[in-house]
């Protein structure tokens, strides 16, 4: 089967069917939601070996080690059917950052269930099998995907991991808008009961979930609630729980993700350049402090153990001077200035029809909101939003940063 292609440039119309041609940001996409859309951004690689662990533990900023552990903890993010529960653990967001600290490359990384992974009659899950090949899966940004590959593999040495696309063999898809999240997804969610995957399940009730035996399903998106359900499913099949009607372009996705305020990829977050604090990793459960050395490691220490981050990445709307939402008139790299007083705020990252994404100083982004236009066309004005998902202390860090100043 053919592989999707990457386009290098994000979309600036926001429409893959005519009922979502208006579609313009998240009230919109919950309105119509949930849908689901096949990330063509996005490939699948497979680490796979005995040591695939420790070889990733060393130079990715999340502890990789969970996926070694024999099972998941009881109220997991993976969506299962009553007959059947993974001791998979739940997927992990990472990043592989240059020895400097600055971002390269960020990962979905998932551990595939086996096809007899199902707990019996006791309660007591399924003992591992020692001469199975240990291998975790992760979706990349498809647009550096050669580069990612020879980069990790670099990394190798003498580690014993095998590093391959199978891009073709498998798809990464996502479940998003409407109100997925609302209730409990593993218990009082309605559509919860068709979503298992595995050997164990009812041949029937698999094949009424457009399911098969190959052990892949749904899990709440690691790193953020309001963002849905993610996984990688063969290329071959239908996830379970994709309506004919509610799947759509990929350009919804990312319109919901960048009203949400997350960026995803190289293309949105600078390769070699970005600072990972900056781009809300560590609100995005992609960093931990506590797993010890990886690459790239002291200046994201140093930085967070410092306290304050003066800028941050912000969802942005682009209007005009009645408040009308402006699309095409913006371009990513374009300056944002405060227009009173012709100091540089920030730049835009990411555009999609009449909203993007942009690294911003907090203070001036939330004291002097109403000034904020692009450089070189004032007609266009800038309105930054603080995410819901924000901890409180981001939101104040400006106003102690200006305290000390």
């Amino acid at each position: 089967m053919m592989r999707f292609k990457q386009s290098l440039q994000l979309p600036r119309t926001i429409w893959a069917k005519p009922s979502y041609r208006s579609l313009h940001g998240k009230a919109d996409l919950e309105r119509v939601g949930p849908l689901v859309s096949v990330l063509k951004s996005r490939s699948v690689v497979r680490f796979r070996g005995p040591d695939t662990v420790k070889f990733l533990q060393g130079l990715l900023t999340n502890d990789v080690r969970r996926f070694a552990e024999p099972a998941a903890e009881k109220g997991s993010s993976t969506l299962v059917t009553p007959n059947l529960a993974t001791v998979s653990a739940p997927p992990m967001y990472a990043a592989l950052l240059t020895p400097q600290g600055r971002f390269l490359y960020d990962l979905v990384l998932y551990k595939p269930p086996r096809a007899d992974e199902k707990l019996n009659e006791t309660g007591s899950a399924p003992g591992s099998d020692p001469d199975e090949p240990f291998e975790l899966f992760a979706d990349v940004d498809a647009s550096v995907l050669d580069e990612l590959l020879d980069t990790f593999k670099r990394y190798r040495l003498r580690a014993k991991v095998e590093i391959e696309n199978v891009g073709e063999d498998f798809y990464c898809w996502q479940r998003y808008g409407g109100n997925l999240l609302k209730t409990s997804s593993d218990v009082e969610e309605p559509e919860a009961a068709s979503v298992g995957w595995g050997s164990g399940v009812d041949r029937s009730a698999a094949s009424a979930s457009q399911g098969n035996n190959h052990g892949y399903q749904w899990y709440k998106d690691p790193r953020l609630d309001c963002l849905g359900f993610r996984g990688i499913f063969p290329s071959s099949t239908t996830p379970p729980l994709v309506e004919a009607d509610k799947e759509t372009d990929e350009k919804n996705y990312i319109l919901w993700r960048v009203v949400n305020g997350v960026a995803e990829g190289s293309n949105e977050i600078p390769k070699g350049e970005a600072i990972p604090l900056e781009y809300n990793l560590v609100g995005l459960n992609a960093i931990s402090f506590d797993k010890g050395c990886y690459v790239g490691q002291e200046l994201v220490a140093r930085t967070y153990h410092r306290g304050v981050i003066r800028k941050r990445l912000l969802p942005l709307r682009f209007v005009n001077n009645r408040g009308e939402e402006l699309e095409q008139k913006v371009s990513p790299g374009s300056e944002v200035v405060d227009s009173e007083f012709g100091k540089k705020v920030g730049a835009v990252t990411t555009v999609i029809g009449c909203r993007g994404l942009g690294v911003l100083r907090l203070e001036e982004a939330f004291k002097r909101s109403g000034a904020l236009t692009i450089q070189g066309q004032h007609d266009v004005k800038v309105e930054a939003t603080r995410p819901d998902w924000w901890p409180a202390e981001w939101f104040l860090e400006y106003q102690q940063d200006s305290a000390v100043a």
